[in-house]
C-alpha cells in the first residue's frame, strides 16, 4: 500500500472511471480521475502523476492523440485500455510509448496486476540507470538515466519509450544471444505476452534509427535462436 503513488484515470465512462478509481484507491493509490484530454491536461498541469490509466476509444480527442502529445519524453507510465483489442491497437499504442495495453472490459484485478508490474519495471530502470551515467557502443552514447540517445556525430536520436527500454536491454547484454521472450521479459516485465508482434516491430524501428551508411548492422537477427547485439559496449 502506497499512498504516495498517484495514478490517474482518463475515461469518458463515468461507470469505468469510478469502479477502477475506487477499486485502485482500496488498494492504497492515490487516484485523480479525469473525463477526457482536456481534464487530463489540467491534472497533468497541476501534479505529478506516477501513472496514467487511459481509455483509447474517447470522443473528440482519442487516447492515441493525448498519447503522442505527452510525447516519449513524458515522465508517468501509460496503460492503454481499449474495448478494440486489436493487434493493431496494441502495436501501435506500444509504439507511441504505452507501457502497456488491456482490452475492455477488463477484470480491475488485472489491471492492478498490471500496473504493479509497469511501476516495478519504471523504478527498476531508474535503479540500474544511476549505476551507469552512460553506455558506449560503436560511437553512440545511451544515458539511461537522462534517456537519451546520441549518435556518432553527436546528434540525439529521439525514441519512444518502448525502443528505449528495448536498446537498454541489448546494451546491457551485449554480446549475447537474446529469444525474443527474453526481450520481451526485459523490456516489458513478466507478464509481456509471448506472442505479441509489438517487439517485432520495435526491433525493425529501431534497427533503422541505428543505421548508419557504410557502418555494420548493431542488432543482427539469428535465425530460429533471437538476436544479437553486436558492439562492444562500455561503461562511464
Amino acid at each position: 500500500m502506497d499512498m504516495n503513488t498517484h495514478i490517474l484515470v482518463v475515461d469518458d465512462d463515468p461507470g469505468i472511471r469510478e469502479v477502477i478509481g475506487d477499486f485502485l484507491t482500496s488498494h492504497g493509490y492515490l487516484v485523480t480521475l479525469a473525463a477526457d484530454g482536456q481534464a487530463l491536461r489540467a491534472a497533468i498541469a497541476e501534479t505529478r502523476f506516477d501513472l496514467i490509466v487511459l481509455d483509447l476509444m474517447m470522443p473528440g480527442e482519442d487516447g492515441l492523440t493525448i498519447l503522442r502529445a505527452l510525447g516519449p519524453a513524458r515522465l508517468p507510465a501509460v496503460i492503454l485500455l481499449s474495448v478494440m483489442g486489436t493487434d493493431t491497437d496494441r502495436i501501435v499504442g506500444l509504439e507511441m510509448g504505452a507501457d502497456d495495453y488491456l482490452p475492455k472490459p477488463c477484470n480491475p484485478r488485472e489491471l492492478l496486476a498490471r500496473i504493479r508490474a509497469v511501476l516495478r519495471r519504471r523504478a527498476g530502470t531508474a535503479v540500474s540507470a544511476h549505476a551507469p551515467s552512460s553506455l558506449r557502443f560503436a560511437g553512440w552514447a545511451l544515458d539511461p538515466e537522462g534517456r537519451t540517445l546520441t549518435d556518432p556525430a553527436g546528434e540525439p536520436i529521439m525514441l519512444t519509450s518502448g525502443e528505449f527500454r528495448l536498446l537498454l536491454a541489448f546494451a546491457e547484454r551485449p554480446r549475447r544471444v537474446l529469444t525474443r521472450d527474453m526481450l520481451l521479459e526485459s523490456s516489458r516485465g513478466f507478464d509481456a505476452e509471448p506472442f505479441d508482434r509489438a517487439i517485432d516491430v520495435q526491433i525493425s524501428r529501431l534497427r533503422r534509427k541505428l543505421v548508419r551508411e557504410g557502418e555494420e548492422e548493431l542488432i543482427r537477427t539469428l535465425r530460429n535462436e533471437g538476436y544479437l547485439f553486436t558492439p562492444t559496449v562500455t561503461r562511464s
